[in-house]
C-alpha cells in the first residue's frame, strides 16, 4: 500500500534498550545479535522503525551516553560486522534503523577530551567548555548537573573548571567552535554511508549554552527537600534561541542524503510553543521546514492521566504544529517509569489505543507491548548514575530485561547467568510466548492495533478532529479520503454514556477489552453509545 507521507512522519518507532533486549553470548547483557535474532518478532508485531539506544564505544558510566568513539561499536554489544548484519537484515524486512547519537557531550575518555585536558594550549582545548574559577575558587556559575551537584568539575592539571550537565565523566562539547560542528557531522557521515536511516539525537536543545555563562535564575517552585538539581531554572544552560542556525546546518547536511531523518530529544519540560519552533521555517518548493525533521514530544509522559488533560495537550499541540511538522507522541522510554506502572494495566491498554491512533509517528518502548512494569532494584544492584547522585527516579527500574518466555531469566539470557539487572518476578506470566497464545493479551492488542493502523490510511495519515464528550472520555475522529473513524477512550473505571447526534451508525472494529462483547455491526446506533470501564473503541462510521 503506497504511503502518501514520508516514512518518519507516520512510521511506528520501537525503542530498544540493547543492554536489556536479548543476550546471545551469555554475559548477562543484551547485544546486537540479540536484536537481529528477534527481527521476525518485530516484523510480526508490525513496527516500522527501530530506535536503538547507544551502542558506541563507551566506559558505560551512563550506559553508552558517554561516548568514547562515535565510529566504533562497544565490544559489549558486538562488532561492526554484527551491526552491518543487523542493518541489512532489518532492511530486508522493510524495517528502518535509527541510532541514538549524543552530540552534546562525550566521555572523558574520548581522544578529543584527552587532548583537550593535556594543556591549555592544546589545539583541542576549545573543543570543550573550560572556565576559570571565581576569585574565591568556586565554580564559574550556579549551573547544576542533572546527576546531582554542580555542573562544573575542577581539573587540577590545567587549573580550570570544565562543564558537564550530567556526570563529571561526560564533558560538554563546545558547539560554538566550528571545528566541533564539522567533526560531529563527520561522525554522522560514517553511519549514513553505511546505510543507517537516521538518528535519534540526544538532548539536542542543550548543545548551545549562554555565551556569557550567566547564573540561572532561582526556580520559584523549588523548596527545601526537593531535588537540588532543580533549584534553578535552566534558562542559560539550555534551550537557547541561538541554537537554530546549528539545527539548520544539521538539517542541510542530513538532507544531502536521500530519505534520512533527525529526530531530536529536548527537555521534558520544554514548552510546546518552544518545541515546535525546532521544526524551523518553511522553505523551498516542497514547503518543508529547515530545522529538525521531527522533535520528540515527551509531555504526555508527565501529563496527568485524565481525559480532559490529555485532550487539552493534544489539541494545543496540534494547533501549534506547522503544516510540515509531523506530531510525535511517546508514553514511555528509558528515563521514565513504565506506562503500566504509572497508570495501571487496564488504562495502559487505553493508552496503547490512543498512542497508535493519534496523528503522526508514535514511539513504543520495548516491553510496553506486553505490559512490563517497573522492577524494584535491590540497593546492591543499582546501576543508574542518576539514582546514585540524586533522589530522583531510579531509571534501572524501567530498563530491566525483556521478558520473552516463562523459562529462567525469562529467555533473556542463559539459565544460571546473572542478568545485568534483575528480571521481573511476574515474567512467568507476562512474556511474549505466553501472550502470543492468549487472544486478549496486551501483546495481541498492540499487534492488532498496529495491523489496523498499517492497513487504514485514514488512521495512519488522516486528519485529527477532536470531539466534545462526557467527562472522563477522550474522543476524536481520524479522517482520510472517504473514510472516517471514531476513537473513543474511557479514562475512568466507570461506564460512560456518549451521545453522538451527528453520526447515525457505525461498524465497531475494535475494543481494547477484546472480550467478544463488541460484535461488529453496521447498524449500531451511535446517538447513544456506552463505553465500559477502562475501554477504548474504534468505530468506522457508516
Amino acid at each position: 500500500m503506497k504511503h502518501n507521507r514520508i516514512w518518519w512522519q507516520t512510521g511506528v518507532i520501537y525503542q530498544i534498550y540493547p543492554r536489556s533486549f536479548l543476550d546471545t553470548n551469555g554475559d548477562g547483557t543484551g547485544d546486537l545479535r540479540g536484536i537481529t535474532e528477534k527481527l521476525d518478532y518485530l516484523a510480526w508485531l508490525g513496527v516500522d522503525v527501530l530506535w536503538i539506544s547507544p551502542i558506541f564505544l563507551s566506559p558505560m558510566v551512563d550506559f553508552g551516553y558517554d561516548v568514547a568513539d562515535y565510529t566504533k561499536i562497544d565490544p559489549l554489544f558486538g562488532t561492526l560486522a554484527d551491526f552491518d548484519a543487523l542493518l541489512n537484515a532489518a532492511h530486508e524486512k522493510d524495517i528502518k534503523i535509527l541510532l541514538d547519537f549524543v552530540p552534546n557531550h562525550t566521555s572523558d575518555q574520548h581522544e578529543w577530551f584527552l587532548e583537550a585536558r593535556a594543556s591549555r594550549d592544546n589545539p583541542k582545548r576549545d573543543w570543550y567548555i573550560w572556565r576559570d574559577a571565581k576569585a574565591d575558587g568556586s565554580p564559574p556559575n550556579n549551573w547544576m548537573s542533572y546527576f546531582g551537584g554542580r555542573a562544573w568539575t575542577f581539573d587540577e592539571h590545567t587549573g580550570q573548571y570544565y562543564l558537564h550537565n550530567f556526570a563529571p565523566e561526560q564533558p560538554e562539547l563546545n558547539w560554538r567552535n566550528p571545528d566541533v560542528e564539522a567533526a560531529i557531522h563527520d561522525q554522522l557521515r560514517f553511519w549514513l554511508e553505511r546505510g543507517v536511516d537516521g538518528f535519534r539525537v540526544d538532548v539536542i536543545d542543550r548543545i548551545i549554552k549562554d555565551e556569557q555563562f550567566r547564573d540561572n535564575p532561582q526556580n520559584p517552585n523549588w523548596k527545601t527537600g526537593d531535588e537540588p538539581s532543580w533549584r534553578y531554572r535552566r534558562v542559560y544552560s539550555e534551550q537557547r534561541p541561538e541554537v537554530m542556525p546549528f539545527f539548520r546546518r544539521l538539517r542541510k547536511f542530513m538532507d544531502s542524503y536521500e530519505d534520512r531523518v533527525i529526530i531530536g530529544e529536548t527537555a521534558y519540560d520544554a514548552p510546546l510553543e518552544k518545541l515546535v519552533t525546532y521544526y524551523g521555517d518553511a522553505v523551498g518548493e516542497t514547503g518543508r521546514g529547515d530545522g529538525i525533521h521531527m522533535v520528540y514530544n515527551f509531555n504526555l509522559i508527565e501529563t496527568v492521566w485524565q481525559a480532559e488533560q490529555i485532550k487539552a495537550h493534544v489539541d494545543f499541540y496540534e494547533g501549534l504544529l506547522p503544516d510540515y511538522g509531523a506530531p510525535n507522541y511517546v508514553l514511555g522510554n528509558h528515563d521514565q517509569p513504565r506506562l503500566a506502572s504509572r497508570i495501571g494495566a487496564m488504562q495502559a491498554r487505553v493508552g496503547a489505543m490512543m498512542l497508535l491512533t493519534l496523528r503522526g509517528a508514535p514511539t513504543i518502548y520495548y516491553g510496553d507491548e506486553i505490559g512490563m512494569t517497573n522492577v524494584e532494584i535491590p540497593p546492591e544492584r543499582v546501576q543508574d548514575p542518576q539514582a546514585k547522585g540524586t533522589n530522583g527516579f531510579n531509571r534501572d527500574e524501567c530498563r530491566t530485561p525483556m521478558q520473552w518466555d516463562d523459562l529462567p531469566n525469562a529467555g533473556f539470557t542463559d539459565e544460571g547467568v546473572q542478568p545485568w539487572l534483575p528480571v521481573a518476578e511476574d515474567a512467568g506470566a507476562v512474556n511474549v510466548m505466553t501472550e502470543q497464545e492468549y487472544s486478549q493479551s496486551m501483546l495481541n492488542l498492540y499487534q492488532r492495533l498496529l495491523t489496523l493502523r498499517r492497513e487504514t490510511p485514514a488512521i495512519r495519515e488522516g486528519s485529527y478532529v477532536p470531539l466534545s464528550t462526557e467527562l472522563g472520555v477522550f474522543a476524536y475522529l481520524r479522517q482520510g479520503g472517504d473514510e472516517t473513524y471514531l476513537i473513543a477512550l474511557n479514562f475512568t473505571g466507570a461506564v460512560r454514556t456518549l451521545h453522538f447526534d451527528d453520526f447515525d451508525s457505525g461498524y465497531i472494529l475494535f475494543s481494547t477489552l477484546m472480550d467478544g462483547y463488541r460484535k461488529p455491526d453496521f447498524s449500531a446506533r451511535l446517538s447513544v453509545l456506552d463505553l465500559r470501564p477502562d475501554e477504548g473503541i474504534i468505530v468506522r462510521l457508516a
